[in-house]
């Protein structure tokens, strides 16, 4: 393949609504999964084709405004009017070097640059008939623990939902908290009796409660029911470092983590014990590898965690997780399901449908990588012109 093949084209952005299997909601947002996803197209002077995607989503941000939610619409005019001329002509292998000209181009918009990244690793992948995993460094494990999230809902709703989940085979719960601490207590004590000891409970309250001192007692209050750790339950990391000091379960960081440099600043405070990593927070793979770096050296445990990614972003999710040593704890991403094939009925199933032809290989708990060039999946394009939007 010469030289000039391998050089980006351009591309085209589609903006992608699956049809839900329920709502899912979490503090701070009240929106529905999947209401606008962001599915880039990448072309090839070759004809190759890299498919990326970002699941952005208004609301979402980090500590104190320090970074911004995307919507669908500002996504798709930031990588058309913005990305895909600042790495039009560029060889599509040279991944650093699409960051600077992107990062020189606009600032921020990680998810945007994540789309771009994911992209350009798919269509690298299938260049040299090699799965993603192994442009990233090679396999370390061969699939993903599932942690289902049971968003926010009445107690016996969730009981009821983690008895089904348990029963598919997936042993870890995520529930969903920061509402309210009566409330948060209630179920996260019914989820337990559901389960009795079949299955392991974390909590992620999404900056919810309003002190440190009120997140400390609610969760000090929960240690009975066995908690594994807690996820983002206060906003900034001075408070984060307040309840981590003051409970006997592990702190994750999530909002509080898109960078390397904000790991680091978690480090210096001890204002988390572990981390949930995305591949759109840290802008694709390159700086996900980063940020994972900086974890690993400070001995901090991580997941794989997203925002209920359709079928190019749970692949994207699995290469990232099986390649990284630092990603060890159960991750909350999808089990991908299609129309035509159905994998679980309740754990992990977030969509009725979705834009890839075969669903991942699903095993007892474990969601494994697919193994074929690039991101290892088939797009079926006639599905994401039935599922387009705006």
């Amino acid at each position: 393949m010469t030289m000039s093949s391998v050089k980006i084209r351009g591309g085209e952005v589609f903006l992608v609504a699956l049809p839900i299997r329920r709502p899912h909601h979490w503090v701070g947002h009240t929106a529905r999964i999947g209401e606008g996803y962001a599915v880039l197209r990448l072309d090839l002077e070759s004809g190759i084709v890299g498919w990326g995607e970002a699941q952005v989503i208004g609301t979402w941000g980090g500590d104190h405004g320090t970074r911004y939610g995307e919507t669908p619409a500002m996504t798709a005019i930031a990588i058309r009017d913005f990305l895909l001329p600042a790495i039009a002509g560029q060889n599509v292998t040279e991944i650093e070097q699409l960051h600077v000209r992107m990062n020189r181009a606009l600032r921020g918009y990680p998810y945007a640059k994540a789309a771009i990244d994911v992209a350009a690793h798919d269509a690298i992948g299938k260049i040299y008939g090699l799965p993603v995993y192994q442009l990233l460094g090679g396999k370390v494990r061969e699939g993903v623990e599932i942690a289902h999230s049971i968003g926010i809902m009445d107690a016996p709703a969730a009981a009821r939902e983690a008895a089904e989940v348990i029963a598919e085979g997936v042993a870890t719960i995520k529930v969903k908290i920061g509402v309210e601490a009566e409330r948060d207590i209630k179920v996260v004590a019914a989820v337990r009796q559901a389960i009795g000891s079949a299955g392991k409970i974390r909590v992620d309250a999404n900056q919810g409660y309003r002190t440190w001192r009120e997140a400390a007692r609610v969760l000090s209050t929960m240690e009975k029911y066995d908690l594994i750790y807690a996820e983002q339950p206060v906003e900034g990391l001075h408070a984060m470092a307040q309840v981590s000091a003051r409970i006997n379960v592990p702190v994750m960081a999530d909002e509080s983590a898109w960078s390397a440099q904000d790991v680091l600043e978690i480090v210096r405070r001890n204002a988390a014990q572990m981390l949930s990593v995305y591949y759109t927070k840290p802008g694709g793979f390159a700086g996900a590898k980063r940020l994972l770096a900086v974890a690993g050296a400070a001995a901090l445990p991580c997941d794989i965690n997203g925002s209920a990614e359709m079928g190019i972003g749970v692949a994207a999710d699995l290469h990232l997780a099986v390649s990284s040593p630092e990603i060890v704890l159960a991750g909350t991403i999808p089990i991908t399901s299609t129309a035509e094939y159905l994998v679980t009925k309740v754990a992990g199933h977030k969509y009725l449908d979705d834009i890839i032809r075969q669903p991942f290989r699903f095993d007892k708990g474990v969601l494994h990588a697919p193994d074929g060039p690039g991101l290892g999946v088939e797009v079926d394009e006639a599905k994401i012109a039935k599922y387009r939007i705006g």
